[in-house]
């Protein structure tokens, strides 16, 4: 079984609830990988039982309560996360200080020839949201994939239920990184989306040909650098002129989204918007 089956323990604390019994548990609505059969008897007295070895400690402050169902997240972590709100530039989506009551493009805007119409974000990338995404993506810690996940259904779904869009995909991983780390965290994040937007998934429309090192420590140019021609359209998958929502789980400078929503146009697509859990600043 993959290695997230297993059960999980972080930093000493207690242990967690494995990850397939987590996801089996998860919020209606967000959770897209519960069984299709009814356990909701049999889950629920496991759960109770499973609660006296293993306590609903949050797993970001390791002090609170917090439910599986909120991704082992309590309410004092969540007070301390800042949902993005304009004024922001009508291209990335980059939060402004300050009163702006026209539409504006930034400067990494100007200087980058994007490919997407937009970007938004739900949420910056600091703090607690932050140390979930690095546990979640480097570390297997699956069980924040709930607390995830709600952050992007609930700044995305209202914006996108006021327009037309025809499909999702998820940002690709390369094989042998997908390998390592055994999931693709874009694509995890990208099913409870189109679960709610009722909008087919796609994750195979597009397919990562260069093993590009990390972004993180790059500068802007150099991450347009190392992704220009890490993307490719996979053989016999095309489209027809459909919108497509681009999923991620962070944006910094758009060069990875930007890349990818490149041979998505040339691909078909008529336009090609992106939408990612946090936002770098």
């Amino acid at each position: 079984m993959p290695r997230w089956e297993s059960p999980l323990f972080w930093r000493g604390k207690p242990p967690i609830y494995d990850s397939a019994f987590q996801f089996q548990l998860g919020a209606p609505g967000i959770n897209s990988y519960r069984p299709a059969m009814n356990t909701a008897p049999f889950t629920r007295s496991l759960k109770a039982g499973l609660a006296l070895v293993y306590p609903e400690v949050c797993q970001l402050c390791g002090d609170k309560r917090a439910t599986p169902e909120a991704g082992f997240v309590c309410v004092s972590c969540w007070t301390q996360v800042r949902f993005i709100k304009p004024p922001f530039c009508e291209r990335c989506g980059v939060p402004v200080a300050g009163e702006i009551t026209t539409n504006f493009e930034c400067a990494n805007c100007r200087d980058m020839n994007l490919q997407f119409c937009s970007a938004r974000s739900a949420v910056t990338a600091r703090g607690v949201v932050l140390e979930a995404i690095h546990r979640y993506k480097y570390s297997r810690a699956l069980w924040f994939e709930p607390f995830l996940a709600d952050l992007l259904l609930r700044a995305a779904l209202p914006a996108l239920r006021e327009e037309q869009w025809d499909l999702i995909v998820p940002v690709p991983l390369h094989h042998l990184k997908e390998r390592e780390r055994e999931f693709n965290q874009a694509e995890r994040l990208a099913a409870p989306l189109a679960r709610a937007l009722a909008l087919p998934l796609n994750p195979r429309l597009v397919r990562r040909v260069q093993p590009t090192r990390t972004q993180t420590l790059l500068t802007k140019n150099q991450r347009a650098e190392n992704v220009r021609r890490a993307f490719a359209q996979r053989n016999g998958h095309g489209l027809r002129g459909e919108r497509v929502i681009l999923v991620d789980d962070v944006f910094t400078t758009g060069a990875t989204t930007s890349a990818c929503a490149r041979v998505l146009r040339a691909a078909g697509a008529g336009e090609v918007c992106v939408w990612t859990v946090a936002r770098g600043l």
